[in-house]
């Protein structure tokens, strides 16, 4: 369930950096990358 939830949030912030946001995507890739993945090996 986390990398599952961990995956999407790194698909969707890296979806909006390409198509140019400059608030949602690093919000949404430093809570993918900083909090879900290491709670997700933690949690295995």
């Amino acid at each position: 369930m986390w990398w599952g939830l961990a995956a999407i949030t790194l698909v969707v912030g890296y979806a909006d950096l390409w198509r140019g946001g400059e608030t949602i995507a690093p919000v949404l890739l430093v809570l993918a990358y900083c909090v879900l993945v290491p709670v997700a090996i933690l949690k295995r």
